[in-house]
């Protein structure tokens, strides 16, 4: 299995290698750079020509099997228009066989696919090469801010550039730093290494002038290097905090479009149903499978269009809120999913699927309509994961509040020169911190057990053993930030007051980042409420009127389609787009709050209350 892949990038590779070489590319290279994938350039490029001739070829024969399907009139008259279009073919001769356009349109087709295809390969680069910058620039100021903790107590370049290099909360930048080690191991100098990564790197504004300043300050000492992390850590979280107005400014542009492109779709679906009543043409047939009327293509259409705006609007809410306070949540094998159903909206979304099939089956089984059957499925499903989620977000809140008065209360034992051990276990026996106490007591029972011999393992055991029972992504990104600061011999004082400035901050800006989103749940609610109302008032009152104009018209003058308004069919129809609109508003608002198992729980929600509604009205 492992030799066809090796043997197929060699022929693809002979046959395709020269492109590398091209001017051309010379823009796609420098992003490969950027974009750090495991193989070559050559060969990533020979794979990306390889499939750009499979899949011309196959876009080819589609286009002629195609054109062969169609009537011959049907290619005489796309002939016709495109001689007439195009200047000078207009006065020319038809052809005599019209399959020799056939065969251009083919080529053409195949062409076109194997260009876009060789231009998505360079697509997919910019795109790696950018994801990767911004996943750089948004953890290089906690990476900065704990090679500042570290250099107080080291002054050995390569530790400290490692212990980064381990922390997973920095990410990207983690990993730039381990390449940075690699490259120096490879070289045998730590600043060949620096140079090799900053070239490199696609963050040029950020990473890159960091690693060069870093080898410069490096050299001149340990003060010098101090000084310019405590300079730089500055300076990267005011960059860092206007990044973040940026992206709360997208992000109140992207709400105004989607209230938008949420109430115009609900507002064209009533246009359309009351001007089919003077307008006959919308209820002509179109010649498709069950012959759906253009009313009905309008309004189902409209559904459709609300849900990928909703699909599509979730997703770019997710990649704005930052993936640091974004909490992940894994899935426990075996009967620990179901053990954890109760704290885990991962596990939660697993063991409530077969009450959502069985919730949907017996509704539908009781003679219920399949779409209401589906949609009360969904909400069986979306409602209890949501409640998990909700329950689990709030104890994790309480958790990085206590957290937070936890590492003070430490660091004021630590700062009358208590050893951290014992500065645990004198505030775990004194204060009380609630939901993050039972925590608090194994990690003061663990570093209990140091030994001289091995206490520094023993208390990187402990720490990383908190950090998992807390399970918070505050706990992540600051905890870890104590064991490899005393590790390196840095003063316990200083380290702490760097981790208090570092947990405030992030707690800060947690808060100022929930505060700024209440606003966009608020947006999807209350838009979802306000189709609602308009959706039940013109059914209640508007088709009820134009049904009765339509039955006192019969045998006038007034051009009125008798059959135009059907109270029943049209409410249904109404019922459609309405709950499509709250499904997308329910994303919208979930993502917004906390993620993607709070948007099942907002989703399901309002299709529960749009449901109530329609159904209390009598209108399904």
């Amino acid at each position: 299995m492992t030799e066809l892949p090796t043997a197929l990038d060699r022929g693809l590779y002979a046959l395709f290698s020269r492109h590398a070489d091209r001017p051309r590319h010379d823009r796609d290279r420098d992003r490969y750079r950027g974009a750090a994938l495991r193989i070559g350039f050559d060969t990533y490029l020979a794979r990306v020509y390889g499939a750009s001739w499979l899949i011309g070829v196959g876009v080819a024969c589609l286009a002629l099997s195609i054109a062969l399907a169609l009537p011959s009139t049907t290619l005489s008259a796309v002939a016709r228009t495109v001689a007439a279009a195009v200047p000078g073919l207009d006065r020319a001769p038809p052809p005599a066989v019209p399959g020799l356009y056939t065969a251009v349109v083919a080529l053409g087709a195949g062409g076109a696919g194997k260009l876009v295809t060789v231009r998505a390969g360079g697509v997919y680069l910019r795109w790696r090469a950018s994801a990767r910058r911004s996943a750089i620039e948004r953890t290089l100021p906690g990476a900065v801010r704990y090679l500042r903790a570290l250099a107080d107590g080291s002054d050995d370049n390569h530790e400290m550039l490692r212990k980064v290099a381990k922390q997973d909360a920095y990410g990207e930048t983690s990993a730039a730093f381990e390449r940075v080690l690699r490259k120096a191991a490879l070289t045998g100098s730590l600043d060949a290494g620096l140079r090799g990564v900053a070239r490199e790197t696609p963050s040029r504004e950020a990473l890159a002038p960091f690693l060069l300043k870093f080898r410069e300050h490096a050299n001149q000492g340990t003060e010098a290097l101090v000084g310019y992390l405590r300079m730089e850590s500055r300076m990267l979280s005011h960059r860092q905090s206007r990044t973040r107005q940026r992206a709360s400014d997208f992000l109140e542009l992207l709400a105004e479009l989607f209230i938008v492109l949420l109430v115009l779709p609900a507002l064209l679906v009533i246009i359309v149903t009351v001007m089919s009543v003077l307008a006959p043409g919308l209820s002509a047939t179109v010649g498709l499978p069950g012959a759906p009327t253009v009313r009905a293509l309008l309004i189902y259409g409209s559904a459709g269009f609300i849900l990928v705006v909703g699909a599509v609007t979730a997703v770019l809410v997710s990649e704005l809120r930052p993936p640091s306070h974004t909490p992940t949540y894994e899935r426990p094998p075996g009967l620990a999913l179901v053990t954890s159903a109760t704290v885990n909206p991962a596990s939660a979304a697993v063991v409530f699927l077969p009450v959502a099939a069985v919730v949907g089956g017996g509704l539908w089984a009781l003679g219920e309509r399949p779409l209401n059957a589906v949609l009360l499925g969904y909400a069986a499903h979306g409602l209890p994961v949501g409640l998990v989620a909700l329950r689990r977000a709030r104890r994790d809140d309480a958790k990085d509040r206590e957290i937070r008065d936890f590492v003070h209360a430490v660091s004021g034992h630590v700062s009358l020169g208590k050893p951290f051990g014992a500065a645990v276990e004198t505030v775990a026996r004194e204060v009380d911190f609630g939901p993050l106490q039972a925590d608090i007591d194994d990690l003061a029972f663990s570093l209990g057990l140091t030994t001289a011999g091995s206490g520094g393992d023993t208390r990187r055991e402990a720490l990383d053993r908190f950090v998992d029972r807390v399970g918070t992504p505050l706990a992540r990104q600051t905890v870890g930030l104590v064991t490899g600061a005393l590790e390196a011999g840095s003063d316990p004082e200083t380290t702490f007051e760097t981790l208090q400035t570092e947990i405030s901050s992030l707690y800060h800006q947690r808060k100022e980042l929930r505060s700024a989103m209440i606003v966009y749940v608020a947006v999807g609610w209350t838009t979802a409420l306000l189709v609602v109302g308009i959706v039940v008032a013109v059914n209640a009152y508007v088709l009820d009127g134009f049904a009765q104009l339509s039955s006192v018209s019969q045998g006038s003058t007034i051009a009125i389609d008798p059959q135009a308004v059907d109270v029943d069919r049209d409410a249904r129809r109404f019922y459609v787009v309405t709950q499509a609109t709250m499904l997308a508003c329910g994303w919208f608002a979930g993502t917004a709050s906390r993620g993607r198992y709070e948007a099942l729980l907002h989703s399901g929600a309002l299709v529960v209350i749009c449901y109530a509604v329609f159904a209390g009205a009598g209108m399904i």
